[in-house]
């Protein structure tokens, strides 16, 4: 490939707000890899910046002045706070410079991104990707390699129907934002205005199971390997079948943490349900929740309370707010009573803060027990208390 074509953003200076997040911070590091400048800010340090040592990242509690003549692309986290261009715009014009798979879809989509990464990798053909977590095999959520690039879609504020891949893999809908969308038909009706730019498409919901023995659990990841390898043989992929069964997964889904923990992303009723049975194994499953959005949580108490009964205890945390304010009136404990009213009689914890639901789960356990951490927040940082 050409100097002018491995580099196509030569000579662009980009700055980014929101640099340490899992999506920007991959856009930042491709678009560096693809010639451009690359600078940004973020509010506290995060893993990803990691990955960006040759980026100049500034980290402060206010954001800084953009420099002067530089192109300003802003997280939905920030939308708001610092004047520029949406992310959505950025991600659009990366997929246009390469050949590209996105996957959308409220559930699985960085799992079955990097389940296509991986195996593009393990076959020698050198993938490009851009994924919302960590992934150990690969090195890390982003790279710029000379193959196809792998795309995580995201339909939270809607990015996703800006980005025009060769092909598209959706593999779920579902009602998860509810600041975005007023209702499931609204999803479905983005999704397919979006399908339809597409060339090509796979639709998960319509494909078995893979019947194969693959290294993480759960049927969801068996769903989720279907898709990936229906993408992989659109793309003229072969013996993908061979390399799938050694990928491990990605940081905090559904990650072993030690002998009897689990850590897990799941921050919706249909991701924890899946998460709790995919954990069992014959002794009781342990849960410990931390709500992700006031909005999310006002609206789904029921359905998480749903889910939840399917563990043998829970406890719940406090709401980890994210980008929204407080609602007066919603807390976790909506989920506690509405969890008390679907299985009375089941343990139940209510504890604000996660350092004491920790202390509260590592007592409950005795031998054989499974503790699994469940939330988008940062509830994977009490694991070593548990």
């Amino acid at each position: 490939m050409s100097s002018s074509s491995s580099q196509p953003l030569t000579g662009r200076r980009i700055w980014i707000a929101g640099i340490g997040g899992a999506g920007m911070s991959a856009y930042a590091l491709l678009a560096h890899a693809w010639g451009a400048e690359v600078a940004g800010w973020d509010r506290v340090d995060t893993p990803y910046l990691a990955h960006l040592s040759r980026i100049d990242v500034a980290i402060s509690p206010e954001p800084p002045e953009p420099p002067d003549g530089w192109e300003v692309y802003v997280s939905t986290a920030f939308a708001g706070r610092v004047a520029g261009r949406p992310r959505a715009t950025l991600l659009a014009e990366l997929v246009s410079l390469r050949p590209s798979i996105v996957v959308a879809g409220a559930h699985g989509k960085t799992t079955t991104s990097a389940m296509i990464a991986f195996c593009l990798d393990r076959l020698g053909l050198d993938p490009a990707f851009l994924i919302g977590g960590d992934v150990p095999q690969l090195g890390g959520n982003a790279r710029a390699g000379e193959g196809w690039l792998v795309v995580e879609g995201d339909e939270s504020d809607r990015s996703v129907a800006a980005l025009r891949p060769e092909i598209a893999v959706l593999l779920n809908v579902d009602l998860d934002h509810h600041t975005t969308f007023a209702s499931l038909a609204e999803v479905e009706g983005l999704f397919a205005a979006w399908l339809a730019q597409v060339p090509h498409v796979v639709r998960a919901e319509q494909l078995e199971p893979v019947d194969l023995v693959l290294a993480i659990p759960g049927e969801h990841n068996r769903r989720n390997a279907a898709a990936a390898l229906a993408a992989l043989e659109l793309a003229g992929v072969e013996g993908a079948e061979r390399v799938i069964v050694e990928f491990t997964g990605v940081g905090r889904r559904l990650q072993r943490r030690s002998e009897r923990v689990f850590d897990s992303y799941a921050h919706h009723p249909a991701e924890l349900a899946a998460d709790i049975a995919a954990v069992r194994n014959g002794g009781r499953v342990l849960a410990l929740f931390q709500p992700h959005l006031y909005s999310r949580t006002r609206y789904l108490a029921h359905e998480f309370a749903v889910a939840l009964a399917s563990a043998d205890a829970v406890c719940v945390t406090d709401i980890y707010p994210a980008r929204e304010e407080p609602i007066p009136g919603v807390t976790g404990r909506l989920i506690v009573d509405e969890l008390a009213r679907v299985r009375p009689g089941m343990r139940i914890g209510w504890a604000p803060a996660l350092e004491d639901a920790a202390r509260i789960v590592s007592a409950w356990a005795r031998p054989g027990d499974t503790i699994l951490t469940l939330g988008a927040g940062d509830v994977d940082s009490v694991v070593d208390l548990l």
